[in-house]
């Protein structure tokens, strides 16, 4: 499939996320996947909300870049933020950078820092939407367009899932879409600054987040497995788990 077909299949999805499901939102970390959907929401679905959650361990980068896109595109961009008190008695209990001993622990981090965050995010929305793609990692490799998020009980929309990082980049450059600085730097998935490293070349696109893990463990728990693919009939264009 040619990128212009790509792009039109994208925004006619964001259409009918929009409409079907208000209010729908795009979860936006501000990666290269993020600023293609926004320039797309901007454009065709501006009725879509953006959020995006400062675990309070973010590069100065991101939010340099945060800052340019509210002035690119001139829409409000929720901030949601860890509670504090439970920040403060983890970091108390195991240490500031106490994800780098154990895959439990930084795993905790990220409950405290993403996970919980994102439910407030998502508590009354109808639909949510992601910069996900299944070339990614191997833990997003059994992707579908459309699945249903039984963890927060909505839909949940990943409209890039099958394009691939060139279709990203070109569609950026092409359209001068603003992205983060670190990407110039060798970064080609960007998280929390102390989690997140340049990739050497012949390394995966997430092979600088948690580089010290195993693949198969190199997710934060935003996008928790197993998730419900959806069905989709002529008759009912309504999402329905499967």
């Amino acid at each position: 499939m040619t990128l212009p077909r790509r792009i039109d299949e994208v925004a006619g999805t964001l259409a009918r996320v929009a409409g079907a499901h208000a209010p729908a939102v795009l979860a936006s970390s501000f990666g290269a996947e993020d600023m293609v959907l926004l320039d797309l929401i901007a454009q065709h679905a501006p009725a879509i909300g953006v959020f995006t959650l400062d675990t309070g361990r973010l590069p100065e980068e991101t939010h340099v870049l945060i800052d340019r896109a509210r002035d690119r595109y001139g829409i409000a961009i929720d901030v949601y933020f860890p509670d504090a008190t439970r920040i403060a008695s983890f970091v108390g209990t195991h240490g500031v950078n106490a994800f780098y001993d154990s895959v439990d622990l930084r795993q905790g981090c990220c409950a405290i820092r993403k996970t919980e965050p994102l439910r407030r995010a998502l508590a009354g929305k109808g639909a949510w939407i992601t910069g996900l793609r299944r070339d990614q990692s191997v833990t997003r490799s059994g992707l579908a367009h459309e699945e249903y998020d039984a963890t927060h009980g909505i839909p949940k929309f990943n409209p890039l899932v099958d394009w691939s990082e060139d279709d990203v980049w070109t569609y950026i450059r092409d359209r001068n879409v603003p992205y983060n600085g670190l990407h110039d730097r060798g970064y080609r998935s960007i998280g929390c600054a102390p989690c997140t490293r340049a990739v050497e070349p012949g390394e995966d696109v997430r092979a600088g987040r948690w580089w010290w893990e195993n693949p198969e463990s190199k997710e934060c728990g935003l996008h928790r497995r197993p998730v419900t693919l959806v069905r989709r009939t002529a008759e009912n264009s309504e999402l329905t788990p499967s």
